[in-house]
């Protein structure tokens, strides 16, 4: 099973450094640029690109540029979206 959210950021919003303890996660953007930080590598993706975070590895989502992002975020297994199954950085597992 999986999990499919449309996230939207404004420009200068960001996803913390954290990570989600035996949850694989996928980023598809739709619109706009953002710059993604995970295992020690750092790369910038836009439209029709896509980023994978293992599970338990920390990783970043910046928005850069002056356009909102709207990105598809797949979880797998789901998530719901609740907090307690996430680590911030300070906790996560690296």
């Amino acid at each position: 099973m999986l999990e499919v959210v449309l996230g939207e950021l404004e420009p200068g919003g960001e996803a913390r450094r954290h990570a989600h303890p035996g949850i694989e996660q996928v980023c598809f953007m739709l619109e706009g640029r953002a710059r993604v930080e995970c295992d020690g590598r750092e790369e910038e993706i836009g439209p029709g690109d896509a980023c994978f975070f293992p599970a338990d590895k920390p990783h970043r989502f910046t928005v850069i540029g002056d356009r909102p992002v709207k990105v598809l975020v797949i979880y797998a297994p789901p998530y719901g979206e609740d907090r307690a199954r996430v680590r911030l950085a300070e906790e996560a597992v690296s």
